[in-house]
């Protein structure tokens, strides 16, 4: 079948490459077209309980994609008429932003900021800010009025910090652009929030701070940019090194070639589907163009060895085709399945990460299986090229024969018992890790990035800010006056209030209490929930901002419990600590629901990686099993290529939990990518293996053999790409980062997991399990 194939493809090769390169110029045509998206729903787990209560509520309640921007004055307080004046137009300037649900802007300027006053006839309300002050009218005695108000209305920590030294605006964002009806472009609103808030008021007088999904996701694509520059880096190195393995300029030029032309194929097919290029998905074609440089070597190693042995260009490249087409294929589909798993997680994001690498991955089939052994059939190498080809060999089998003591006997026990050990301490390390980020701010960004600056700020100067988990509370009608249930939720308040890391709980049994002082001239004595039921409904409904707290037949009580960051433990215990109680405490009536706000979203998404891990895992190692006993049929194969990948992922797990790295979105991918990269690595070393068995030779020696002819590649290819990866750890953009140094380990431990693990253990259960009759002889390569 493979000799058929190879016929038939070389004999058509000019059409072929013709078809290829008329498809090339297409894929590029559309690939010019392909834009950055992003959008906060596509952060959403689809059919979360979370996310059911979000979509639900998502038009009553907010906090789940805000926007808060601080003013600093960098000398003094905000207690000055100029100060004022600046913060007046900062909210205006925020109020007609695209995007932004303009009744929810608030600052101390806008009329739904209001404070509740003890009076000699009861309690009074009014603006913090009255009507009647404008910013050029602005008295000393306008100012401490508003430092009274502010205080008394308990807006010290929310809209004004703890020091007087800064106040904040806040804003809800749709989904859309109200004014075009369009989706929300957030890089736009990104760029405006620099231009048109930040550069325009901060100077030598203020400091602007700025936080919230749509900065984050514009810091984020800005981060991107230098994507770019860590691939040409990478690119250079890899195809300088690609040169010293081959020895060859025309070898390099199309291998790379071949590894490029796929992520062009990529680009356009994307835009020609409907779909862009998530910020956080920027990395994965690159994850590709990485997979294809593997394959390429695999190719190279082939046709140099081939020419080596004096043949010319056509018949190495129809070698490499016949006998690497069903080794790479198999790690090519493996590869495959490894990304569509990442479809089981239903984020949109993440589903379209999943089919960006999955078209790429496909892609290798035909260019780096297919292109690239017929570009080089056109190639042509003098006597000159074939001697140095032959020299650099020699040095790379001295060092593979050296290597070859790993599938002898004695040493393939050493090597067992010494990699099982260290599996053991890394599956014990590794439950440990967590899922989530495992750092304070945003963890896709750098600590000292300018957002997570201005969030560790934001956070020591107010107990509000975006870390916000609001929990929905369903209740009968008229909840709000019936005292059973505000004694209920108050305690249910006050479990929270006691969370660690909880910095503040906001709900209305908490807000009815100071109103109940407040009827009773502020004596402390009375701050609880009133039992009469006329007291109850007089304390309610004099709550300021009760809009935000009950609805209008109070049967939805939100609690906004805000987070003192956004770590994964942080969320985890939060979340935990709404369940316990709530599993102990059951009310007849009262259905307690999680979740809203950002980290009501941030812990769906974390509960769904969690969930979907194993089987994702179970899915690509399933599909690893079937392919190698399809292959093989020998239940010693599927052992000895899977066990030393098994060890490989586990001792990643380790890595992660030494260098603090959670298991996010941008982790996740590379995960799967080293499974698919690390048995790329077993298929090409076995499938060699049976061939020899034939032969006649034990397998201790076929897998030295084996060693001679892919060892050196293997362990070529591994170096190359860490190398050229481990670049990223200099990006700006710390998930970046942890990419690159999470790689560039997967990808060593992988390659030296295959080249000493799979012969020591293949060698050991020969020992163990000795095979009842001899390998058949094969005419070829198994195929």
């Amino acid at each position: 079948m493979i000799g058929f194939l190879e016929n038939v493809v070389f004999r058509l090769r000019a059409l072929i490459l013709l078809g290829l390169l008329v498809f090339t110029v297409i894929a590029g045509y559309y690939a010019t077209g392909l834009r950055m998206t992003a959008g906060f729903d596509k952060q959403l787990p689809v059919g979360h309980e979370y996310i059911q209560t979000f979509q639900e509520y998502r038009d009553q309640l907010f906090g789940s994609n805000r926007i808060i921007v601080v003013l600093a004055p960098n000398e003094g307080t905000i207690w000055t008429r100029e100060f004022f004046k600046t913060y007046k137009e900062l909210t205006d300037d925020i109020f007609f932003l695209p995007g932004v649900s303009r009744h929810t802007v608030t600052s101390l300027w806008t009329p739904n900021t209001r404070y509740i006053e003890i009076t000699e006839d009861g309690i009074s309300a009014d603006d913090v800010i009255s009507g009647r002050v404008t910013a050029d009218s602005m008295t000393p005695a306008n100012l401490q009025k508003i430092q009274s108000n502010v205080i008394r209305g308990g807006f010290v920590g929310r809209l004004v910090a703890d020091d007087f030294q800064s106040a904040m605006v806040v804003a809800e964002l749709q989904d859309y652009d109200p004014s075009t009806g369009q989706p929300l472009d957030y890089f736009d609103l990104a760029a405006k929030l620099e231009k048109q808030i930040r550069d325009k008021y901060e100077s030598d007088q203020y400091t602007v701070r700025i936080i919230g999904f749509a900065k984050l996701i514009g810091d984020i694509a800005d981060g991107a940019g230098t994507v770019v520059k860590f691939f040409i880096v990478a690119f250079i190195l890899t195809a300088l090194a690609l040169y010293l393995y081959s020895r060859s300029v025309l070898l390099t030029s199309a291998t790379l070639f071949a590894s490029l032309t796929s992520v062009v194929w990529q680009f356009g097919l994307l835009n020609l589907l409907g779909y862009g290029l998530d910020p956080l998905a920027v990395l994965v074609p690159f994850l590709v163009f990485a997979i294809g440089v593997s394959h390429g070597v695999q190719q190279i190693n082939l046709i140099t060895a081939e020419i080596s042995a004096g043949a010319n260009a056509e018949q190495a490249a129809r070698v490499a085709f016949s006998r690497l087409l069903v080794p790479g294929s198999m790690a090519l589909i493996t590869t495959l399945v490894g990304f569509g798993t990442l479809y089981l997680i239903p984020v949109p994001m993440i589903r379209e990460l999943a089919i960006t690498a999955s078209i790429g991955v496909v892609l290798k089939i035909a260019t780096n299986l297919i292109m690239l052994p017929l570009l080089v059939s056109y190639l042509k190498f003098g006597e000159n090229f074939r001697d140095r080809v032959t020299r650099s060999r020699e040095v790379r089998l001295k060092i593979m024969r050296g290597l070859g003591f790993v599938a002898s006997p004695r040493w393939a026990v050493i090597i067992l018992i010494g990699s099982t050990t260290l599996f053991g301490i890394a599956v014990y390390q590794g439950m440990n890790r967590h899922v989530g980020a495992l750092h304070a701010g945003a963890p896709e960004l750098r600590p000292d990035a300018r957002y997570n600056v201005d969030s560790t700020e934001i956070a020591n100067s107010f107990a509000l800010g975006l870390n916000v988990l609001t929990v929905v509370v369903e209740t009968p009608p008229d909840s709000c006056v019936t005292y059973s249930y505000m004694k209920y939720l108050n305690q249910f308040s006050w479990a929270m209030q006691n969370v660690p890391d909880v910095t503040l709980v906001v709900s209305l049994p908490f807000a009815i209490k100071g109103s109940a002082a407040g009827w009773n001239e502020g004596n402390l004595k009375w701050k609880d929930i009133p039992r009469n039921r006329p007291a109850l409904a007089q304390a309610s409904n004099t709550v300021p901002g009760a809009g935000a707290l009950y609805n209008q037949t109070c049967t939805i009580l939100p609690h906004m419990i805000y987070l003192k960051d956004a770590k994964a433990t942080t969320i985890k215990s939060a979340i935990n600590a709404v369940k316990e109680w709530r599993a102990a405490h059951p009310m007849e009536g009262v259905n307690i629901r999680l979740a809203s706000g950002n980290m009501g979203v941030q812990a769906a998404v974390n509960e769904e990686i969690t969930e979907t891990e194993l089987p994702m895992m179970m899915w690509v190692y399933a599909v690893i099993i079937a392919l190698v006993t399809l292959t093989y049929r020998d239940w010693r194969a599927v052992i000895a290529c899977c066990l030393p990948l098994t060890f490989g992922t586990f001792f990643g797990y380790w890595f992660m939990e030494v260098l603090q790295i959670g298991l996010t979105v941008a982790t996740l991918p590379v995960m799967v990518l080293a499974v698919g990269i690390g048995v790329d690595y077993a298929y090409y070393i076995y499938n060699r293996i049976p061939y020899y068995l034939g032969e006649g030779m034990n397998v201790t020696d076929a897998f030295r053999q084996a060693l001679l002819e892919t060892g050196m590649a293997t362990f070529f290819t591994a170096l190359t790409l860490a190398v050229g990866v481990s670049t990223w750890a200099f990006s700006d953009l710390k998930f970046q980062a942890d990419m690159g140094l999470l790689l560039s380990f997967m990808f060593m431990v992988n390659m030296i997991m295959a080249i000493t693990v799979l012969p020591a253990l293949a060698v050991v259960l020969e020992m163990l399990f000795p095979r009842k009759r001899p390998v058949a002889r094969q005419s070829a390569p198994v195929h």
